[in-house]
């Protein structure tokens, strides 16, 4: 029986339900918040809120959440295990490191060929994360994550980018990913991971849903990646009348079994006031696919069976990664 690695330890794939694959409780900057504290910060009203929001989630049928908040974004798993033992609903922690550019300091100085010359650090941070635990939490990762932004597969990117390739061959992990859309980068990705020997079905290309090509998102599902269509509420990216005329169209043509829809939103970003929020982008919330855009699909002609392969069949394929075909 293939399992698959929760806050609370290994559940069934087949009991993970509805799924949101690319969300995040809190993205953080520890340094800047300790010196520079930040207004919209409560620690206890944020945890509260937290499961107040899971279980939302639960009353409207979500029984799984995929917290893809790594290094670069202050993951601090002991934050989550509070919120975890309060909730009925599966949380999954990721692995990976989060940066469009640059690796911090300690990543100049340590690894293949540096100032202290060694094995490369992110890759037994990643396989440990996903083996042992993280930190001393003993919660395991269950997925990567990585991302190639506007500079592109930069030097730092690539060491990261390598690190979760040999990760997921070490543990079948499924490596998912931040694009932009844009910038067409999830073809930067799937070049190079189908180059570092990563199968392209064990890459989930994200923020697809901030595209319109249809080509494009065609030609990253034939190379044999599953797409997230993971912004929903990011109006100010692209409306969400649009990102759901994307998946019905996208279902119209095949490919329900190479989707995924989420929000990526955040209870809470230093990178984001709540006011802009409220003011700016007020649907970004993790209720709104169930309130709103799974009702707009139906009305689209998308049915029930699409929803179930969306929201069920597909997240416990891609959270299972290679394990299940072992």
């Amino acid at each position: 029986m293939t399992t698959v690695e929760t806050l609370e330890g290994p559940v069934l794939v087949e009991d993970l339900g509805p799924t949101l694959v690319h969300e995040h409780f809190f993205v953080k900057n520890p340094e800047l918040e300790a010196n520079y504290p930040n207004p919209d910060w409560d620690e206890e009203a944020m945890v509260e809120k937290a499961v107040n929001t899971l279980a939302a989630l639960y009353d409207r049928g979500i029984r799984t959440f995929v917290d893809l908040t790594v290094m670069g974004l202050g993951r601090y798993i002991p934050r989550i295990q509070r919120i975890a033992a309060q909730t009925d609903v599966n949380i999954i922690a990721a692995t990976g490191f989060y940066t469009a550019k640059d690796l911090p300091m300690f990543f100049h100085n340590n690894g293949p060929g540096l100032m202290i010359d060694g094995p490369e650090p992110l890759v037994k941070m990643f396989i440990d994360d996903l083996t042992v635990g993280i930190a001393d939490t003993g919660v395991k990762a269950a997925v990567l994550k990585v991302v190639t932004d506007t500079p592109g597969i930069t030097p730092d990117v690539e060491r990261v980018m390598n690190a979760a390739a040999i990760a997921h061959q070490e543990t079948g992990a499924t490596i998912m990913t931040h694009t932009n859309a844009a910038l067409k980068t999830g073809l930067l990705q799937q070049e190079f991971f189908k180059k570092a020997g990563v199968p392209l079905e064990n890459v989930v290309i994200g923020h697809c849903g901030d595209s319109t090509d249809i080509g494009y998102l065609r030609t990253l599902m034939d190379n044999g990646s599953t797409i997230g269509l993971d912004r929903f509420g990011l109006e100010n990216l692209l409306v969400d009348t649009k990102r759901t005329e994307i998946v019905a169209e996208l279902c119209k043509l095949g490919y329900a079994e190479k989707l995924t829809i989420s929000h990526d939103a955040p209870l809470f970003t230093v990178n984001r006031s709540a006011a802009w929020r409220a003011s700016t982008v007020p649907n970004w919330n993790n209720t709104n696919i169930s309130d709103n855009v799974i009702p707009a699909l139906r009305e689209l002609g998308v049915d029930d069976d699409t929803v179930h392969q969306i929201m069920v069949t597909n997240p416990a394929r891609i959270l299972a990664g290679t394990k299940a075909a072992q």
